[in-house]
């Protein structure tokens, strides 16, 4: 199976955020890889400046359908450091409290949400409310009313709402994919796999550890 670097794997997650707003199916993939883009990039506001937002802004990086346009953090050492390495207007830069003003900002398309769990379903409402389309990251809200709520709020709203999942787009699942469904080793009879880590001995005092923020990731 074909290997995937660290700069290829940010590579497709560009792709993957322009993709989960501009490809019906991952089908179009390859179709879509062979021919240079050239048409206008989405303009995304990162909204939640923690670990998966540094590897997200590499994919905005060298993604031929998006860029980094704004920030959105409650942390005025994170938007200095960030405003300052790309070179991001002070007009993009926001704060939790006056995010709601994002509204008359035309130079933001998308607003890619990484918050934690909790806090999906609020952003993401409150950027639909302001016209912008939306990327949440995985899981998309803590029940499936607040599912259904975000979804709504985007239909009235008229933008688009997508889950950050990479996956669809990732190499090796893609490659997984052809060989299961044309059959290359025969029938596919069974699949397992697993990925685990104890992210308390990584990072004691991370989100996810604390079921108010994480909901059923807890």
């Amino acid at each position: 199976m074909k290997k995937v670097s660290r700069r290829g794997f940010v590579e497709q997650l560009g792709f993957g955020l322009g993709a989960s707003l501009l490809l019906p199916s991952s089908a179009l993939y390859a179709q879509t890889k062979a021919v240079p883009y050239t048409g206008k990039k989405l303009r995304v506001a990162l909204c939640g400046l923690g670990r998966y937002a540094n590897l997200i802004r590499e994919g905005l990086a060298v993604s031929q359908y998006c860029q980094l346009a704004g920030i959105v953090t409650g942390t005025p050492t994170k938007a200095a450091r960030w405003k300052s390495e790309y070179n991001i207007p002070e007009k993009n830069v926001y704060s939790y409290q006056n995010f709601d003003t994002i509204l008359a900002n035309k130079n933001i398309d998308l607003v890619y949400i990484t918050l934690p769990n909790a806090l999906h379903k609020e952003f993401t409402l409150r950027a639909a409310k302001a016209g912008k389309h939306v990327i949440v990251e995985k899981p998309m809200a803590l029940t499936e009313q607040d599912c259904q709520d975000m979804i709504a709020a985007c239909k009235r709203a008229g933008v688009q709402l997508a889950v950050g999942y990479r996956l669809h787009y990732e190499p090796n699942h893609l490659e997984l994919q052809r060989l299961g469904q044309q059959k290359v080793f025969g029938q596919v009879r069974l699949m397992e796999a697993s990925l685990g880590y104890r992210l308390a001995d990584i990072i004691p005092e991370d989100w996810h550890l604390k079921k108010a923020l994480a909901g059923a990731a807890h």
